[in-house]
C-alpha cells in the first residue's frame, strides 16, 4: 500500500443531521496541513478554512495546487463559497486568503489578536508598519463573536497557547480546533513560537474538550506516527478524552506543561517559518514589487537559536 503521507488525500465527513455541517478535509502533503471546505447541507453555502498557497522554502517559487484542489473541490459540490477563515497566522505555510478573497468574492477572515502578533513581528522583521490586519482582512473575530455558514451557527472561540491569536470555529457539531490538538496518537501541538504559552494552550485543549462528547474535531496537521502511513485529522471530544496521548482524563495539568515545554525546548524552527509569518501578516500578500517588479522578503540574521 502506497504511503498517503505523501498524497493529496480527501475525506468527507457527512452531515449527522439538522445543524451539522458537511465537511471536506484536504491533505496537503509537503507541510501535512489539513484544509477545509465545511458546508451548510441546506444552502450549499461553505467556509474554507486554513487553505495553502504553497511555495518552495528552498527555490521560492509559488503554485497554487492547493487552492486549485480545494476551488475543485468546491465546484464539484455545487457550493458557493460565503467566508475564506483561517484560524491563526501559520508558521509553516502561506495562507491563500488574499488569493481565495478574489477568486470567490468571499470576505477573508482571522482572529482579532493578529493586531498584536503583527506588532511582535514588526518589531523581528524590523519592518515597522508593514502589516495591518484591518487593511488585509475583512473580519477580525473576537472570543465569543458569532456569524453563520448559510442556515448553520458559527461560534468563535479564543484558543491561544500555540500562538497568542489562535482561534476555533464551532460549527454545529463540528469544531475547527488549528494546532491546539493533534490527531489522539499524536497528543498536543508546540507553544515555543513567539507570544506561545504552554499554561494558555492547557487551558485552550480542556475548553475545546468541555464542548459535547460527539463533538467532531478537526486538527491542523498530521504526519503519521510509527506504523501510521495515513494522514488522520477527525476524531470526536469522547475519544480524546479517552485516548488522546497528551491530554487523556486525568492528566495532570502542572506535568503537561514541564513535558510540553521540555519537548518544544529539543524542535528546530519550521523551515518555512520566516518567509510564512512577513506573508500571513498581509493576509496572504507578497511584499510591494520592487522596481523590477519582483517582491523580496526579508529575513533576520541570529536573531532565533
Amino acid at each position: 500500500m502506497s504511503d498517503k503521507l505523501n498524497e493529496r488525500v480527501v475525506r468527507h465527513s457527512p452531515s449527522q443531521g439538522a445543524g451539522s455541517p458537511d465537511v471536506w478535509g484536504v491533505y496537503e502533503p509537503d507541510t501535512g496541513s489539513v484544509q477545509y471546505v465545511v458546508a451548510d447541507p441546506a444552502t450549499k453555502k461553505a467556509a474554507l478554512i486554513d487553505v495553502v498557497w504553497n511555495f518552495s522554502p528552498k527555490s521560492y517559487a509559488t503554485d497554487t495546487v492547493s487552492m486549485d484542489q480545494v476551488m475543485d473541490l468546491v465546484a464539484r459540490e455545487g457550493l458557493s463559497v460565503e467566508w475564506v477563515l483561517d484560524t491563526h497566522p501559520h508558521a509553516d505555510h502561506w495562507i491563500a486568503s488574499a488569493h481565495l478573497k478574489e477568486r470567490t468574492g468571499a470576505p477573508n477572515a482571522i482572529g482579532e489578536r493578529v493586531r498584536t502578533i503583527a506588532g511582535l513581528w514588526s518589531e523581528i522583521y524590523h519592518v515597522e508598519g508593514a502589516f495591518d490586519a484591518d487593511r488585509d482582512f475583512d473580519r477580525l473575530f473576537a472570543d465569543g463573536d458569532t456569524f453563520t455558514i448559510g442556515e448553520l451557527d458559527v461560534r468563535v472561540m479564543l484558543s491561544t497557547g500555540h500562538t497568542l491569536g489562535s482561534i476555533t470555529y464551532v460549527v454545529g457539531d463540528a469544531a475547527f480546533v488549528h494546532d491546539t490538538l493533534m490527531y489522539p496518537d499524536s497528543g498536543t501541538s508546540r507553544c515555543d513560537f513567539p507570544g506561545g504559552s504552554a499554561a494558555e494552550l492547557w487551558d485552550s485543549i480542556q475548553a475545546i474538550l468541555s464542548l459535547p462528547d460527539e463533538t467532531r474535531l478537526f486538527v491542523g496537521h498530521d504526519y503519521g506516527k510509527g506504523d501510521r502511513v495515513e494522514p488522520m485529522w477527525e476524531s470526536t471530544v469522547a475519544e480524546h478524552k479517552a485516548s488522546n496521548v497528551h491530554v487523556k482524563d486525568g492528566t495532570v495539568r502542572e506535568e503537561w506543561i514541564a513535558t510540553r515545554e521540555a519537548r518544544d525546548d529539543t524542535l528546530p524552527l519550521p523551515d518555512r517559518m520566516l518567509a510564512a509569518l512577513q506573508v500571513n501578516l498581509r493576509g496572504g500578500r507578497l511584499p510591494e514589487a520592487e522596481s523590477d517588479g519582483r517582491a523580496y522578503l526579508k529575513l533576520p540574521v541570529d536573531y532565533f537559536d
